[in-house]
């Protein structure tokens, strides 16, 4: 099933532009068939399986817990394709929240995720090239006093974050009169906004999309207060894997993959990259 209904054409070919269509063949892009080599296949799984950290309640990871084979998420399908290139098997690992699933990848617990690009995560684990831009933005329930994602920063506001995320950190640092308040888990989120004790959730709004699914009478604003950019991760120190790694990031965007990947997670929230 498209990811889109059909009244949203428009939409979805605009997706389908940013992911797949910009994306140039670069020379030294992968065919799905091309066996890594043995260094590559070493650097990035190097017990011989493909650990890939994910967390729940997020299209661009993991949708929601199920078994193996009924698993939705651009973390899990990419990270699946990974390992069928390297040719090794591949273990997704379930975390509770990302800042767990983080931080796996920087132990080498964990060999893979997709996440946001940051300046300050790009400390902790090395990235391949971005894969696609997300707003940010808010889930709001009906009797919130927020009415614009640009405009949370009010006297009495209190606005919901995960913990670890990197919204904390941006919002945190950005606000001057609204309170933050972060959450374990986005299950415990929704459930604090329903009750009214925040007046709004923020992070990207592929979560909110999926979130206020869960969560009669909310929506998510239009307009967002910023960007993320989501591109692969793996540890530290696997340099002789990053130019399989970038190629793979490459060829994902060109061959469709990212899209069919993204559809099938129910990815929204999709926003054109900064120029």
């Amino acid at each position: 099933m498209s990811m889109f209904p059909a009244a949203d054409l428009p939409r979805r070919r605009t997706l389908a532009a940013l992911l797949g269509g910009a994306a140039l063949l670069a020379a030294c892009a992968i065919a799905p068939s091309t066996v890594a080599p043995a260094a590559a296949r070493a650097a990035l799984a190097p017990t011989g399986t493909l650990r890939v950290a994910v967390y729940p309640g997020s299209p661009t990871s993991l949708v929601e817990p199920a078994p193996p084979a009924a698993m939705r998420g651009v973390s899990v399908d990419l990270g699946r394709s990974l390992a069928a290139r390297l040719g090794v098997p591949a273990q997704v690992v379930v975390y509770p929240r990302l800042a767990e699933a983080l931080a796996a990848v920087q132990r080498g617990d964990a060999d893979f995720t997709i996440t946001n690009a940051t300046e300050q995560r790009a400390k902790l684990v090395d990235f391949a090239p971005t894969l696609v831009d997300l707003e940010l933005g808010v889930l709001v329930h009906s009797s919130s006093r927020v009415t614009a994602a640009d405009k949370m920063d009010e006297p009495g506001v209190t606005i919901g974050v995960s913990q670890g995320s990197s919204s904390e950190r941006v919002l945190g640092g950005r606000f001057r009169q609204a309170k933050l308040r972060s959450f374990p888990t986005l299950d415990a989120a929704r459930a604090a906004l329903r009750l009214g004790e925040i007046d709004g959730f923020a992070t990207n709004k592929a979560i909110l999309f999926e979130q206020a699914q869960r969560l009669p009478g909310s929506r998510v604003l239009d307009g967002r207060w910023g960007s993320e950019h989501l591109a692969p991760a793996v540890p530290k120190g696997r340099d002789a894997g990053m130019p399989f790694l970038r190629a793979f990031a490459d060829d994902v965007r060109r061959n469709g993959e990212l899209v069919r990947a993204s559809e099938r997670a129910g990815l929204r929230g999709t926003a054109a990259p900064a120029q």
